[in-house]
């Protein structure tokens, strides 16, 4: 997967799957929307136009299904039909894994994509979300030739017809920014700690003909960063606040985009247990986030002010880590004690929120982060589904969960020596403890993040079941 070469193309003309292994893919009644005209050039000789029809009428899909059409060169596979709190319209997570399970093997493939035109952006995200780019697998260091995978997109119902250049170029810009975010996700932290991630910030900075601004070590200390600080000062490699900025002639507006970039999260001193370390990892997956997506929107020409900022950490174990009892003073002057060294996101994302809000003015906030767990045990218990955001209101702190949460009279955040508490975790109750955790995360927010200062802010929580359909690659 990882020496994959990923095109999209308004048609990916005809060749036998003998020659170009083949792959249609979408919901079913989409599937009976194509001529055999359409797909035939891709086909023929060896699939005639009955068995095709045979094929599209032996699916099945509860949730997927798929039917050879020639032996092991040509396929075709159905997405779910159903829309429920789990899946979107465009199914893109099953998307993912039936690309990865059906596509035939081959050094040159196609992908045909059949669906309607407001699925064409998300469905070109899954898709590349099925060819990762790291690898540790052995016989994958042998291989040195690329391979070579066409996707090509039939749109069906409104809008239907070819895709535009534009869009085109749209899709191949949004698929390289979700492998960047893939493969940051998936390295290890002895090949992705701070160091190396600033070197991917450098990077994107340098296709974009941007320089980063970056505050690590002693610095951030010395400059109010207590939050960062705090959670990375104990790791071999020191944290790092960094930004990347956008900035067209002529804009209207200035946005900002947060990620949590914690490299990888022992817990610190109160720290996790051996079954739930393994994974943490993908706890930088908000900063991975934002700047695949900074390189995408940049690329695309984006015409406001635009700056990604990335709080890097690796919450560790060591003589000068942060304890329970501490207080750290956070960028935003207020003081927290912290009783939970577990509950670092929202401490790092503290410092970087009010950093771009206080010095980069911007008009409107987005924080992404694999924040909590807490919020999965929340969703899980109120049955509703683990992507939430959060508004806050310009002014006023006006905080407003889509994700509806219940009632923990016991919560308490207030400490007597600090501002507020960052966790409490003396609630003996599994339920009532995660419930806290989640709600705990929301509140501090409001205590320490937002203070006075005028701006629209959103909240992103990311569920780390999203990364754990990752391929990890390391046999």
């Amino acid at each position: 997967m990882a020496n994959v070469l990923l095109e999209f193309k308004a048609s990916a003309g005809d060749s036998e799957p003998q020659t170009r292994p083949v792959l249609f893919v979408g919901q079913l009644a989409n599937l009976q929307q194509l001529n055999w005209t359409q797909v035939k050039g891709k086909l023929q000789p060896v699939v005639t136009k009955e068995i095709w029809q045979a094929a599209l009428a032996s699916l099945n899909p509860n949730p997927t299904d798929s039917c050879p059409l020639y032996l092991s060169f040509a396929a075709v596979a159905a997405l779910p039909s159903r829309v429920s709190r789990h899946n979107s319209p465009s199914s893109a997570h099953f998307l993912t894994r039936l690309v990865r399970t059906c596509l035939p093997a081959g050094n040159n493939r196609c992908i045909v994509m059949v669906c309607e035109h407001s699925d064409v952006f998300a469905s070109a995200c899954a898709i590349a979300r099925a060819f990762p780019l790291f690898t540790r697998r052995s016989a994958s260091s042998r291989r040195t030739e690329k391979k070579h995978v066409t996707v090509e997109f039939v749109t069906v119902g409104q809008d239907s017809g070819p895709l535009e250049v534009s869009t085109l170029k749209c899709l191949a810009s949004a698929a390289d920014g979700v492998r960047l975010a893939a493969r940051i996700v998936d390295a290890p932290c002895s090949e992705m700690n701070t160091d190396d991630f600033l070197k991917e910030i450098k990077a994107v900075g340098n296709e974009l003909g941007i320089t980063p601004t970056i505050i690590r070590g002693e610095e951030l200390k010395q400059k109010g960063f207590g939050g960062i600080y705090g959670v990375g000062k104990a790791a071999q490699h020191p944290p790092a606040l960094a930004v990347l900025s956008h900035t067209p002639s002529g804009a209207t507006q200035a946005i900002a985009w947060v990620g949590k970039g914690i490299v990888y999260d022992t817990g610190g001193l109160s720290i996790k247990g051996k079954t739930t370390m393994p994974g943490m990892k993908r706890d930088c997956g908000g900063a991975a986030a934002i700047l695949g997506a900074f390189k995408a929107t940049v690329k695309q020409g984006f015409k406001d002010n635009l700056h990604a900022v990335f709080c890097l950490a690796e919450n560790s174990v060591g003589p000068t880590a942060t304890r329970p009892d501490d207080i750290h003073t956070l960028y935003s002057g207020k003081t927290v004690e912290i009783n939970n060294t577990d509950a670092e996101g929202r401490l790092v994302l503290s410092d970087g929120v009010v950093y771009a809000s206080k010095d980069l003015s911007a008009d409107i906030i987005l924080d992404m982060a694999t924040l909590t767990g807490a919020q999965a045990f929340v969703a899980e218990y109120n049955d509703l589904y683990c992507l939430f955001t959060r508004c806050f209101a310009s002014r006023r702190v006006n905080i407003k969960p889509c994700l509806v949460t219940l009632h923990c009279p016991k919560l308490t955040f207030e400490s007597s020596v600090a501002n507020p508490l960052n966790m409490k975790t003396y609630l003996q109750a599994v339920s009532q403890h995660y419930l806290s955790g989640y709600r705990h995360c929301r509140l501090l927010a409001q205590k320490t993040i937002l203070v006075l200062h005028k701006m629209r802010c959103t909240h992103l929580n990311i569920w780390v079941e999203l990364f754990w359909n990752s391929v990890v690659n390391t046999t």
